[in-house]
């Protein structure tokens, strides 16, 4: 009698995870994996070239202005004399601080007013929504701009202004998921054994709702990344001398002249910048995709 042979049996796509899924459909989209990897290759330069750069982001060198790229300053040298290169990629650290600091502050009130609001129901969820409706009708960026002027340029203000404005549209997520699971059998269980309401809201809910959080946290980034840009721009963001992407192309427009054109203090941040917002929204619609239930 012939010896039965052990075929390895692959793991059925029902017995993985949601998690395992949307890794697995994540993978197979080809434009967010080479995103996600442009990315993270533009995020390790900003820590990375500063370090091992012979220039600091503030050396000046009033004899090399505005010297186009070479072998000495790859990038070129910016209006006083300082190397574009590093003054780009750390200017590329305090953008993506801004941005991932920012979408945190804007996460954590959103995601818990969202989850409160849907969980309570009734008059409550009524006036905390009607709430948030006042808050979409103000000029944000207005707002935004008058709190720079009145509070000063500075790290912590900005964090904290381009969050405390960014949260209204995660609540309205949250809201929508805590709506539809508050009425599921887990959470019923959950009650029957005496949890209190915030513990099924942290416990149970939120776990739930990661796929469309880190999602919309994605596409949240790069919104907090270009506003940071706009500000700087308009010289109501990040101060000198510490750089900022959009700092760095305001200074650069300000060169331009009919005379010369200084196409490098543009191209250059301008890139930088266009690249990395490209790969955040580029990733963040994969992350989408990977998570839609509907995907198989």
């Amino acid at each position: 009698m012939n010896a039965a042979v052990a075929v390895p049996v692959d793991v059925a796509p029902e017995s993985r995870s949601p998690g395992q899924l949307a890794l697995r459909r994540f993978r197979k989209n080809r434009r967010a994996l080479l995103c996600f990897w442009l990315l993270l290759s533009v995020g390790l330069a900003t820590i990375v070239v500063p370090i091992v750069s012979p220039h600091t982001f503030y050396e000046q060198t009033l004899k090399r202005k505005k010297e186009t790229p070479s072998a000495t300053y790859w990038m070129g040298t910016d209006l006083n004399g300082r190397d574009l290169l590093v003054r780009c990629f750390y200017g590329g650290r305090i953008s993506f601080a801004v941005g991932l600091v920012a979408t945190f502050v804007s996460l954590i009130i959103g995601v818990g007013y969202g989850a409160l609001s849907g969980f309570l129901g009734g008059k409550t969820d009524l006036v905390m929504m009607r709430f948030v409706d006042v808050l979409y009708g103000l000029p944000h960026m207005f707002i935004v701009i008058i709190a720079m002027v009145i509070f000063g340029k500075s790290f912590i203000v900005v964090f904290m202004v381009l969050g405390l404005f960014g949260w209204m549209t995660m609540s309205r997520i949250v809201r929508g998921q805590v709506l539809s699971l508050k009425e599921k059998e887990f959470v019923e269980a959950a009650r029957a054994m005496g949890a209190g309401s915030g513990a099924i809201i942290w416990r149970h809910m939120i776990p739930n709702i990661l796929g469309p959080v880190i999602v919309y946290a994605t596409l949240t980034v790069p919104s907090v990344m270009l506003q940071e840009a706009f500000l700087s721009f308009l010289g109501l963001g990040i101060s000198e001398p510490m750089p900022s992407w959009g700092g760095l192309i305001s200074e650069g427009s300000g060169a331009l002249n009919p005379l010369r054109i200084y196409w490098w203090l543009v191209i250059f941040p301008g890139s930088l910048l266009a690249t990395t917002l490209f790969c955040l929204n580029s990733v963040g619609d994969g992350l989408r995709d990977a998570f839609d239930v509907q995907q198989r």
